[in-house]
């Protein structure tokens, strides 16, 4: 049965029916939706996050959802319910971990305690979305940030505010610089010093009365990242530092790091624009991730796909997402046109039924689909439905 755009989304997200292949460029929106139906069968409205992944992905997966309605609002007849319901819920609710900073070290990621194939819960009673992990942590703040872009609500800002000042009050001064990736001090990593900025930037465009405090914050953070080290000299970003000697250790390239760095710089520039070289540096970190991350079929990958375990299903989806603010302020062509392209190799070569899979050149792989290969896959196809 085909639906017409005007049939109400909430049919089209929870009817179980076939919805069949839309090809063209235009209908990425379109098969976003199918997609997001999917992604919503995860959902668990009693913790308000996502089963079959982890808890750090279930503020991706709220992400994406904001990305789309923000696109077309119509998608507020289901998202408006999810927001308040994962606020309140999930709150209640951490995941059981264990923990390394370093993905997929062995042949499969082990970083996420899986019980029969589902991330196992238990009632933490963490104080708001805090949870010793500081990349965790920013990631839910980035999350609130968006629902509040969309709905306004102060709740959704206070706690995207809650959440920086603690990565700023017991996670700042590690001893390379920057922040820790946990409360533990154990180690210092990429993407927990670039959420902190990310965060601090956008806080930075929506406080207004604090603006100066978080553009502070943002300079002072990219300042030392720029000088860290973890950019190399192929303009990408490795997975840390080496604690004992503050240098580059040496680790895996994964997309996520690329795409975070990059939508943090888009989002500084706008919070402190006059500096030409955040937008030049956030291209040179893009096009060296799509060099060096890309088949020669231009299709985007992580290493040891589709082993990926409970985190890397969701890094490629983070890059196209930030990749895509990139080339809303840049109106880059060539942005435009690998968003596309690996947006409807998802749809013709990686997916059945609306489900995605984590490989996009394909073929599909339902062995490893779950909450974090769905949202990922979806966020490039919401970036393609926006960059029209």
């Amino acid at each position: 049965m085909y639906f017409s755009r005007t049939k109400p989304l909430l049919t089209l997200l929870l009817a179980y029916i076939d919805i069949p292949l839309v090809h063209g460029r235009e209908d990425f929106e379109f098969n976003a939706v199918a997609a997001t139906r999917v992604l919503q069968q995860w959902y668990n409205q009693t913790t308000g996050l996502w089963q079959s992944t982890g808890w750090w992905n279930s503020a991706n997966c709220l992400t994406v959802l904001a990305d789309l309605t923000a696109i077309d609002r119509q998608l507020d007849i289901v998202t408006g319910e999810v927001w308040p319901n994962t606020f309140e819920n999930a709150q209640k609710f951490n995941l059981k971990q264990s923990r390394s900073p370093n993905q997929c070290e062995t042949t499969v990621c082990t970083r996420d305690v899986r019980i029969q194939g589902q991330v196992q819960i238990e009632d933490a009673n963490p104080k708001g979305f805090l949870n010793g992990f500081y990349d965790d942590e920013g990631w839910w703040a980035l999350a609130w940030i968006k629902v509040f872009d969309l709905t306004q609500g102060q709740q959704y800002l206070q706690a995207a505010m809650d959440i920086f000042d603690d990565m700023a009050t017991t996670g700042y001064n590690a001893t390379c610089g920057g922040i820790w990736w946990d409360r533990k001090q154990q180690h210092n990593t990429a993407i927990a010093n670039e959420l902190f900025l990310s965060v601090a930037a956008h806080l930075a465009n929506r406080v207004p009365e604090k603006k100066d405090y978080y553009v502070e914050w943002a300079k002072k953070q990219w300042t030392w990242f720029d000088e860290s080290g973890l950019i190399n000299k192929d303009n990408t970003v490795n997975d840390g530092l080496d604690i004992k000697t503050c240098k580059n250790d040496g680790g895996i390239i994964w997309s996520y790091n690329q795409g975070v760095i990059v939508g943090a710089l888009v989002e500084l520039d706008k919070a402190a624009p006059g500096d030409s070289q955040l937008i030049s540096r956030a291209r040179d970190i893009a096009t060296g991730a799509i060099k060096h991350l890309s088949g020669r079929d231009g299709i985007l990958h992580d290493p040891r796909e589709p082993n990926l375990g409970g985190d890397g299903y969701q890094f490629k989806g983070v890059f196209m997402r930030n990749l895509h603010g990139l080339q809303k302020v840049t109106g880059d062509q060539t942005y435009k046109d690998f968003i596309e392209k690996n947006a409807q190799s998802i749809w013709e070569k990686a997916q059945k039924d609306s489900i995605l899979g984590p490989v996009w050149s394909g073929p599909f792989d339902k062995d490893h689909t779950n909450a974090a290969t769905q949202s990922s896959g979806l966020d490039a196809m919401v970036a393609a439905a926006a960059v029209q």
